[in-house]
């Protein structure tokens, strides 16, 4: 492999050679005013090189772009789709509440799909702004005829370059058959129709090679100046769209948390009634309990807050393992550890509970 890479590389300098002696036969016949011209072409070639190198780079990254934006805005009206649908599921239960205990609900459903479609519109409009600001922009300027017309005078520019470099060949081989005497009267006459041709070329393909430099720059520039505007957009209107999303849930959680805080405090059950729990050392004594449920869980529905040592403060939403219910209407268990009494009325019984649940109890 050693041995293959430098007979490579032995090769490729022979070919960077030949086209150098090519070129300098193409640009002059040896005094400082025709190697100038000779650089100076040289530079004009290798600058087209990196600008059709670099303008192809940009119109590939363009073109990833607008394929990426464009899969976002195909992903985007799903997602618009499926949230508009869950939007009117909400707002039908919301209308149609059959509940028998209350509307609590009912309610936030409505509320949720209030802001479920005001989300959607406004995801909505960020895929109608991506696709017009965006994607559009870029494609046309993928697809247009600024980038070509400048493509196909690079490309003029290599085929008369590559014209005038064998008119160079075919010039320096008659001016060596001159030279040496073994050429025939004519000859002259086609060397010096030859050397005409060859100065004409090299006119040309300075021209020719200023105009494409000139056309690819400018594209070159535009690429890198939309590209950046568009990027920018994109960037721009996915701000601007969560942050009304934002907003959106900030009003939400405030009117959810609103009425939770309101269903929260509504007025527990009555304990004027029920007389003061008994003492904790009667949790065993079996004549204080008329319970024959035995151990089960429950849910509470109302915070307590306990007024002695023996009785449990509990939290809505805690689960309570309840080991004894009294006939006075307290009951006693357990709740994170801790244990007491409570109003029985203040949990519900619960048969079926996630065993996270559970794990909480203790």
């Amino acid at each position: 492999m050693e041995a293959i890479r430098k007979q490579a590389s032995w090769i490729r300098e022979q070919v960077a050679r030949q086209q150098q002696a090519v070129l300098k036969q193409f640009g002059g016949y040896g005094n400082s005013d025709n190697i100038t011209t000779y650089d100076a072409q040289l530079q004009q070639h290798r600058k087209l090189e990196k600008l059709y190198i670099s303008t192809r780079a940009a119109k590939h990254f363009q073109r990833d772009i607008v394929r990426g934006v464009e899969g976002y805005i195909v992903t985007g009206s799903k997602q618009v789709e499926i949230g508009t649908k869950l939007s009117e599921d909400c707002r039908k239960y919301g209308v149609e509440n059959t509940c028998t205990t209350g509307n609590t609900l009912a309610k936030a459903a409505s509320s949720f799909s209030r802001a479920r479609a005001l989300m959607e519109k406004e995801r909505a409009t960020l895929l109608k702004a991506l696709t017009t600001q965006v994607a559009e922009p870029l494609r046309a300027m993928v697809m247009g005829a600024p980038l070509e017309d400048a493509r196909h005078l690079a490309q003029r520019y290599d085929r008369m370059r590559q014209e005038g470099e064998a008119q160079a060949v075919e010039v320096a081989r008659r001016q060596a058959k001159v030279r040496e005497g073994t050429a025939h009267p004519e000859m002259a006459l086609k060397l010096e129709a030859g050397e005409a041709k060859l100065q004409d070329l090299k006119s040309n393909v300075a021209t020719l090679g200023k105009e494409a430099a000139a056309a690819m720059a400018a594209v070159e520039a535009q690429q890198q100046r939309l590209t950046l505007q568009r990027l920018i957009a994109t960037v721009e209107a996915e701000r601007a769209y969560h942050q009304r999303v934002l907003q959106i849930l900030d009003q939400l959680e405030g009117e959810m948390t609103s009425e939770r805080q309101r269903i929260e405090s509504a007025s527990s059950p009555s304990k004027e009634n029920i007389p003061a729990p008994p003492a904790y050392e009667e949790i065993n004594d079996v004549s204080t309990s008329t319970d024959s449920m035995g151990y089960f869980l429950g849910e509470v529905m109302y915070s307590y807050q306990a007024e002695s040592d023996v009785e449990l403060s509990l939290s809505i939403g805690d689960y309570v393992v309840i080991r004894k219910v009294s006939n006075n209407g307290w009951a006693e268990g357990e709740c994170k550890g801790k244990a007491g009494w409570f109003p029985f009325g203040y949990i519900e019984r619960r048969d079926r509970v996630l065993a996270s649940k559970v794990a909480q109890v203790f």
